[in-house]
């Protein structure tokens, strides 16, 4: 037996923001909007409050969440959330700001600190409080899954708690909101949605309806992602990344992500290289240490982007998939970890330590090949300063 967990309720399309309003009224009377300095200063979170108020809802706002989110922002949004006497929350921005948010959600009903809840060590047992997502971002699809990740400040490592929960009321996906991203945003949010889906897609615990799902969205955001990034008012490529992402979440929520996503939160918390761009370091690397073993899942991608080429054997597919995919990290500037500015001393110093703590996320064991602590440390390695080039137009291939 499977089971699908999402959103009560997804509003999808443009325009779509305008009925946060009527949708949060439904929950409570008093908002605490849950956002960013960024956010705030473009005008998303006046607008937010705008088409809150004309619905009679009272409001008060943090925004003070960061690129990052961190047990700090959490404690001290809920400190709001509680003085404020709030019933409803509303998380306007990128999943920094919806992964808060969800904390904040779960933690005012069930009290705790979210260290308490790592690893699954203890479940929250009552409802959250209700909570209505509106991604800025394509990317973390953090608006219907039941995941959420925040920095531990005191041990430096990224707790990931995925609970039942953890899932808002609400998801709200608008298009026009992601148009303010910059193309490095774009391009490291973008890639973040194709690792959801990917790994999804070849995880041990896919699922015949997360399968469907990833590959709808590997197919919608390999197909828009570079027109989004080039031309950042092409609604219609925005429109289709956004779609592509929020499979991807509903995807990976149920399905788990693998390698490529373990590996990356310790770069995330020691670093504090952002998460999309953390995951896009790695993900070309970690198909070609895995690619043996998913060989026939890569091939179905393959003969999905590249329909062409279905004649070609499964291994080469496979490496066809991986080539497409280190074309697409170069033609959107993904650096490696050395480019972004990472001094290789103290890469040295910490890359055990990012190993212990990537198996100890769970999500390697999710791989199709299931690393070594020695091959992860050999695999961060490799992507310190991986070259995203490929040795022939890939055209040729075919």
């Amino acid at each position: 037996m499977h089971q699908l967990l999402m959103p009560a309720a997804v509003l999808y399309g443009e325009g779509s923001f305008a009925e946060i309003g009527g949708q949060a009224k439904k929950y409570g009377k008093k908002a605490l909007i849950v956002s960013d300095p960024i956010m705030e200063q473009i005008g998303n979170v006046e607008l937010c409050v705008e088409h809150l108020r004309n619905e009679g809802l009272a409001i008060a706002t943090y925004t003070g969440v960061d690129s990052e989110p961190t047990d700090i922002h959490v404690k001290e949004a809920l400190s709001l959330f509680q003085t404020e006497s709030c019933d409803v929350i509303v998380a306007i921005g990128g999943g920094s700001c919806i992964d808060t948010a969800k904390a904040v959600a779960a933690l005012a009903t069930n009290g705790g600190s979210m260290s308490d809840y790592m690893g699954n060590k203890k479940l929250f047992t009552e409802s959250p409080i209700p909570l209505l997502a509106v991604p800025t971002t394509a990317g973390t699809g953090s608006e219907v899954t039941k995941v959420t990740v925040i920095t531990d400040t005191v041990q430096d490592i990224k707790m990931m708690v995925s609970q039942p929960a953890l899932l808002p009321a609400v998801a709200i996906v608008d298009p026009q909101l992601t148009v303010s991203c910059p193309p490095s945003v774009t391009a490291a949010t973008g890639v973040d949605a194709l690792c959801h889906a990917i790994e999804a897609y070849i995880s041990r615990r896919s699922q015949p309806v997360t399968d469907t799902l990833a590959l709808s969205a590997i197919e919608l955001i390999v197909t828009h992602l570079r027109r989004a990034y080039e031309n950042g008012n092409d609604i219609e490529a925005r429109d289709k990344v956004a779609l592509g992402s929020m499979l991807a979440g509903v995807a990976f929520s149920n399905a788990s992500v693998t390698l490529v996503h373990g590996m990356s939160r310790p770069i995330g918390a020691l670093f504090h290289v952002p998460h999309g761009v953390s995951n896009a370091m790695l993900l070309p690397a970690v198909l070609e240490f895995t690619k043996d073993s998913a060989a026939e899942r890569l091939a179905a991608i393959g003969r999905l982007i590249r329909p062409e080429a279905a004649s070609l054997s499964n291994e080469e597919l496979a490496e066809m998939v991986i080539a497409e995919l280190k074309q697409l990290c170069l033609d959107l500037k993904i650096p490696n970890m050395k480019t972004w500015g990472i001094e290789e001393e103290k890469f040295e110093m910490l890359v055990s330590k990012m190993a212990v703590d990537a198996i100890a996320s769970g999500s390697p064991g999710n791989n199709p090949r299931v690393p070594s602590e020695e091959e992860i440390i050999q695999l961060y390695h490799t992507c310190y300063d991986y070259q995203f080039a490929v040795e022939e137009k890939i055209a040729s291939e075919t």
